[in-house]
């Protein structure tokens, strides 16, 4: 519905019929388009910032990508004024994400990031000072508190980098909107606010959009709505926005979640900024997402160096024929007299002036310095210059206690009159079974270790597709009443007074979304937990956006660190090519340590050191009571890294998988491997061979090395830690067996796993004085067979490789 020449808007797919109204009153009562001269002439003063900053970029550094704004100059003044709006309804805190058009214009003019931090940029002798590899200027980020001049009260900005990949901050500016929100008690979103930017293309083509959209109305995800704005590029020069409905670009996303559209030409800033406000508005009054549709051109390519009429001639015959949009303006105003001409111009050599003086400061940069550049920053927790307060790191283990307090809280209904489905009666008699043992299972592992963080006033919150219940029913963290629709209990949430809250949600049937999400709210504080679950492990490759772009080098592009975990459950067991493997090798190949140079393994805390230094955090545990230390280690390390956790299916009801409660008491801590304790390990100069493996495989392992009653002859060494590598400990094992030969056993795929990433480093520990040999499954282009014969049969395969002592004569 079109309701003057420059703003159409869509709306009635819309089924509240409050929402219709609201609307029809903003727009169609008649007159309510007016703006006072003062108004006109802020508008006029943020186009004339806008529009010079890119022309003087073009000036200083002509053959320089920087995707400007050019064609759409009127974005500038349209973030300022729903920033405004939404400070005067209360707002103090804005998050933003965008692609890379326009960023560097929104750093300067809305952000207002220095000047000559962004001209200093362009200098390519500027050295690098920070740890990392940085990141091109137009995917930085910045946080910036200000006094917002319009509203006069204090507003805090924040810009999330980006990756190239368009959309792919979505999720994250979502996730750590929601966090901010969490932290400040802002349950309804009046504090704390998100405004994404879109390509037109990208905002219809790329699949995260619609997962975006998808969580904004859902439990423990729904941020109380976002504005999102699209520059849309598809209408070229018209004058009607009509036109945009012809295009699928914004309305079908839209419809998605009954998002009103507003359509608006860039040529009429007045039109631009009433939509805006009404924009503002809505978000405030309804808590709902609503679309902003600028319909605009792209003055230039793809980016600076990109010659555009190669492919579009004509339509670039007309672009270059229109006046911008602020002349057009300036003109406007100049006839009402609002302005007169030497105003204008005054207007024009004050910001160009500015500019000048930035560039003048900005060559006494000499070096770059990324933190700078920081989107999320966190006070107190590191030292004024960024280093961690000590590199060490506590016991993680607890006292009896507590760890029987949570365990009887965990095998018990915490609140009165609640009846629960009476398998699961069974469940928590078997839990109440193993804490009077002083035992725990992998469930009780975890919830002792997210017991214990509550207690010390850490936030937790672990989500992803039905972790309430686990995937593999064990871990019942919501319990249902079962004669009370939707009447639920969290038992985590009653173990102490005062306790931090625990938060488990059941996420939509999103990877990519949801994990960038819970990576944005990672990213709000270092005082939380925050874990994604994948339902299988192999589930993650839908995400890997967010882990190649994001989670694998954030702290490298962007100098920010991030502490989620991913829990990714994996093990060959017969049930076929999915679901078995959570691609360990793609992990390890991303990780950024030498495999062929031995670190100073005196160095003192070598193990936090070599923590410190990673990209991130790779394990497998082989016992729930390992699993427990891992989780506690993530927080009381003095920094954070993203932990990868495979996780186990079959053993989480193992019978020998358990841990005793020893092995989790104060003086107890993750073991990053876990060596030989039997009878090979009282004689180790009798022991022939010596196996390394990591996880499930080693159950098979010891089962079979009992059956052959080789106990004396093969040791067994689990690898619990696979990044950083073990250097120090794998060199004592060896030593300790100096007649056995080396092997490394695994049951996936040869060209799959862990092997090319321990071999190189194994044999780097050793000095290259014995090979390491394989026992496992030959290679293959599928994770796992279909057949379960066909498992049955490699599983046995690998365990006579592993045990015959004659296997590798033939190769040496």
């Amino acid at each position: 519905m079109a309701y003057c020449q420059h703003i159409g808007v869509e709306f009635m797919f819309i089924n509240d019929l409050e929402q219709c109204q609201w609307i029809r009153q903003k727009f169609e009562t008649p007159g309510v388009m007016q703006f006072t001269n003062e108004e006109k002439r802020t508008l006029l003063a943020r186009l004339v910032r806008s529009t010079r900053f890119e022309e003087f970029l073009q000036r200083k550094w002509s053959s320089e990508k920087r995707f400007g704004l050019e064609g759409c100059e009127v974005l500038i003044p349209a973030l300022k004024t729903i920033i405004d709006k939404s400070s005067e309804n209360g707002v103090d805190y804005v998050i933003m994400g965008m692609p890379h058009r326009g960023r560097l214009n929104v750093l300067a003019n809305v952000i207002r990031k220095e000047l000559e931090q962004i001209f200093c940029q362009f200098d390519s002798k500027l050295e690098a000072a920070d740890e990392g590899s940085g990141d091109v200027k137009y995917h930085l980020g910045m946080y910036h508190r200000r006094i917002n001049r319009v509203t006069d009260r204090n507003i805090t900005l924040s810009l999330v980098a980006n990756p190239s990949h368009l959309e792919a901050a979505d999720p994250v500016v979502m996730g750590k909107t929601k966090a901010e929100q969490f932290y400040c008690g802002d349950t309804e979103g009046k504090k704390v606010m998100s405004i994404l930017l879109h390509g037109d293309a990208a905002f219809a083509g790329q699949g995260i959009v619609y997962e975006t959209f998808h969580l904004s109305d859902l439990p423990s995800y729904t941020t109380h709505g976002t504005v999102h704005v699209v520059v849309n590029n598809q209408i070229g020069f018209t004058t009607d926005p009509r036109m945009a409905r012809s295009s699928p670009y914004p309305t079908d996303v839209a419809r998605v979640v009954n998002a009103p559209i507003f359509h608006v030409n860039s040529d009429d800033p007045e039109a631009v900024m009433y939509v805006c406000k009404v924009a503002a508005e809505w978000r405030s009054t309804f808590h709902k997402d609503v679309v902003v549709d600028l319909v605009c051109y792209r003055r230039n390519g793809h980016n600076e160096m990109d010659e555009p009429m190669f492919t579009q001639p004509l339509m670039y015959k007309q672009i270059r024929k229109q006046k911008p949009v602020l002349q057009k303006y300036a003109e406007l105003l100049v006839s009402q007299g609002v302005v007169n001409q030497p105003e204008y111009e005054e207007e024009i050599s004050k910001y160009d002036k500015i500019c000048e003086e930035a560039f003048a400061r900005s060559k006494d940069e000499k070096i770059l310095h990324i933190k700078h550049w920081l989107d999320s920053p966190w006070p107190g927790f590191f030292t004024l210059d960024g280093q961690p307060r000590s590199m060490t790191c506590p016991s993680t283990g607890l006292t009896e206690d507590i760890l029987t307090h949570i365990g009887n809280v965990a095998s018990s209904v915490p609140v009165e009159d609640f009846t629960i489905h009476g398998g699961l009666s069974r469940i928590l008699k078997t839990r109440g079974e193993l804490v009077k043992n002083r035992t725990v299972d992998w469930a009780l592992a975890e919830y002792m270790a997210f017991g214990s963080l509550l207690k010390e006033g850490i936030h937790i919150r672990l989500s992803g597709q039905d972790v309430e219940r686990g995937t593999f029913s064990h871990r019942h963290h919501v319990l249902h009443d079962q004669n009370v629709d939707k009447r639920t209990c969290i038992p985590m949430n009653h173990l102490w007074p005062n306790q931090a809250p625990y938060t488990v949600c059941n996420s939509s049937l999103s990877e990519y979304g949801v994990l960038g999400f819970e990576l944005g709210f990672a990213m709000a504080s270092p005082n939380a937990l925050v874990l994604w679950e994948a339902q299988f492990g192999d589930f993650h490759n839908t995400a890997q956006c967010i882990i190649d772009q994001f989670i694998c080098p954030g702290q490298a592009k962007w100098v920010r660190q991030n502490g989620i975990v991913l829990l990714l459950p994996h093990g060959m067991e017969g049930m076929g090519p999915e679901h078995s493997s959570a691609r360990p090798e793609r992990f390890l190949q991303m990780c950024n340590d030498d495999p062929d140079v031995l670190p100073d393994l005196k160095e003192a805390n070598f193990d936090i050191n070599q923590l410190y230094d990673c990209n991130w955090v790779v394990v497998n545990c082989s016992t729930p009571g390992n699993f427990f230390h891992v989780l506690r280690r993530q927080i009381l390390l003095p920094f954070r890294k993203p932990l990868i956790i495979f996780t186990p299916k079959s053993l989480l009801r193992h019978p020998e998988a358990r841990s005793n409660f020893d092995e989790m008491l104060p003086g107890t801590h993750f073991q990053r491997v876990i060596p030989e304790d039997g009878p090979a390990a009282q004689n180790p100069g009798n022991v022939k061979r010596l196996l390394f493996c990591t996880g499930k495989v080693y159950y098979d392992l010891t089962r079979e090395r009992k059956a052959r009653d080789m106990v004396e002859q093969v040791a067994i060494t689990r690898i619990e830690q696979l990044s950083p590598f073990p250097f120090d400990l794998l060199l004592q094992e060896v030593q300790k067996y100096p007649n056995a030969e080396l092997a490394w056993c695994q049951e996936e795929h040869k060209n799959q796993g862990y092997y090319d990433y321990v071999k190189p480093r194994l044999r780097t520990t050793i000095s290259r004085a014995k090979p390491v040999w394989y026992a496992g499954r030959d290679p293959a282009a599928a994770p796992a067979t279909g057949n379960k014969k066909t498992h049955l049969t490699e599983l046995q395969r690998l365990l006579d490789t592993a045990f015959d002592l004659d296997a590798f004569k033939n190769f040496s």
